[in-house]
């Protein structure tokens, strides 16, 4: 049986779908903020509604919104929130855009719900209770040799710059399929092994937060490009199937 606290995340995604399907393909107006990134309407009016619902269910919890910022971070819970995770797909009317929900309490990423409106896609998970997809219980793939294996990467514009670029190259030459299905997407494939290996190097928190728990519930592993666990700061990923993570790590040179 779902918690609240799921039953609430699940509720806000959905409540957030209705709002981003209303408004998707509708041309709306883009504004760039501070840090060079778009939002349009749909990802505003996505946010207050998720945060309506969770305030409503919760309010002694915490909340850091993509649109809204921090609001009470030294909670002993808070709710991490991207509306529209993907919003220049969104603008352009790609349907590889999501929404993010997760859950951190006393600094452990506990819950996970990740809503792809567009796809008619909807994972989740939480702690101890397995990874979840469209109403399915989901697992990772046991594929175990470099050989065997799919990888999926996502935004490499920092990896693409530093000397680890020429590991990347060579890891290329060592596994089955290189692919890049990018966002939301490879996170899923992966969580329901359609692909084995998702490396990234430009993320933050609330891209990822939600995709950690499903997919460590749905049996794989999932830490930044360092082995480090995901935290706030986090801002590169390797997330793979378990069984392929120590021969990623050592084909990265990234083992110490």
């Amino acid at each position: 049986m779902a918690s609240k606290e799921l039953t609430a995340a699940l509720d806000a995604a959905r409540a957030a779908a209705a709002v981003i399907r209303e408004l998707y393909q509708k041309n709306l107006a883009v504004r760039v903020k501070a840090d060079a990134s778009p939002v349009t309407e749909a990802d505003v009016r996505a946010e207050q509604v998720i945060r309506s619902i969770l305030g409503a269910a919760f309010p002694d919890y915490g909340f850091y919104g993509e649109e809204t910022g921090q609001h009470h971070m030294n909670a002993p819970a808070v709710w991490l929130v991207d509306p529209i995770d993907g919003t220049k797909s969104f603008v352009r009317e790609t349907p590889f855009f999501s929404t993010q929900i997760a859950l951190l309490r006393e600094g452990e990423l506990v819950l996970g719900v990740s809503s792809a409106p567009a796809c008619d896609e909807i994972a989740w998970a939480e702690r101890g209770a397995g990874a979840w997809l469209n109403d399915r219980p989901v697992r990772v793939s046991s594929v175990d040799s470099l050989s065997e294996a799919f990888v999926s990467t996502g935004n490499l514009k920092t990896l693409a710059g530093s000397p680890g670029w020429a590991r990347f190259g060579q890891l290329i030459r060592q596994v089955s399929r290189i692919r890049g299905y990018g966002d939301f997407v490879h996170y899923h494939l992966l969580a329901r092994g359609g692909v084995d290996v998702v490396i990234e190097s430009d993320v933050n928190i609330l891209d990822i937060a939600a995709l950690t728990v499903i997919v460590r519930e749905a049996g794989g592993a999932f830490t930044d490009l360092d082995g480090a666990p995901v935290g706030l700061g986090t801002t590169s990923v390797l997330a793979s199937n378990g069984r392929l993570h120590p021969a990623v790590r050592e084909a990265l040179g990234l083992t110490r």
